[in-house]
């Protein structure tokens, strides 16, 4: 695949240049800032971007903000975020995105790089990856959120699981139940978050929505 990576550390950013090309994949460009990963984008369109969140000239949400403009601008390109830190808002943003095409690990918590590489050919098909980490710490706001409390242990798992972009069959595989045991947990929780009947809207990202908080 053809993949743009933005990371202003320069030993990080060399490296994942070296291990994409090892693995037969074409890094068209290599930029430290948001505003050079816009430029990038815009020339090659690529089919995935690898980009981290904080990044010159500010440190602050650059890079999440720049993936989030390519989302908007060009949808059928991937976008993978690997970054130490979790940015709440523009994150949900992200995790909420029905269009798929998108995944947010974290750096740390990448413990081998077949995972990496595997989130990134997930992205680039059309699916998605999301740390569990990073959707814990989004989980964190949201305990006040009354419906939630009406879900069972399990269907929480569930939506959690959904949170993650996993498919029905992915969580059955994950939770170690048949695919239409998660089935009917989706529709339990569907039927609890009072989405039973909505239209017009994905229940899915709606119910995520409320997991989240948003």
């Amino acid at each position: 695949m053809r993949v743009i990576l933005a990371e202003d550390s320069t030993l990080l950013r060399e490296g994942l240049v070296r291990l994409l090309a090892e693995e037969g994949h074409e890094v068209v460009a290599a930029v430290d800032d948001g505003a050079a990963l816009l430029e990038a984008t815009e020339r090659h369109r690529p089919d995935v971007i690898v980009t981290d969140v904080r990044m010159p000239p500010a440190h602050s949400d650059e890079g999440l903000r720049a993936a989030l403009e390519i989302r908007r601008r060009w949808p059928e390109i991937g976008v993978l975020v690997l970054s130490q830190y979790v940015e709440k808002r523009y994150a949900t943003e992200l995790i909420t995105d029905d269009a798929g095409k998108v995944g947010y690990l974290l750096k740390d918590r990448v413990a081998q790089v077949g995972e990496f590489l595997d989130a990134l050919e997930r992205v680039a098909a059309g699916g998605a990856a999301f740390d569990p980490e990073v959707v814990r710490r989004l989980l964190a706001r949201t305990t006040h959120v009354d419906p939630l409390t009406r879900l069972t242990t399990r269907e929480r798992e569930v939506l959690e699981k959904m949170a993650q972009g996993h498919t029905n069959a992915g969580i059955a595989e994950q939770l170690h139940v048949s695919q239409s045991a998660v089935e009917k947990h989706v529709n339990a929780i569907f039927d609890k978050l009072d989405l039973a009947h909505t239209t017009g809207f994905s229940r899915r990202v709606l119910a995520v929505l409320r997991f989240l908080g948003s």
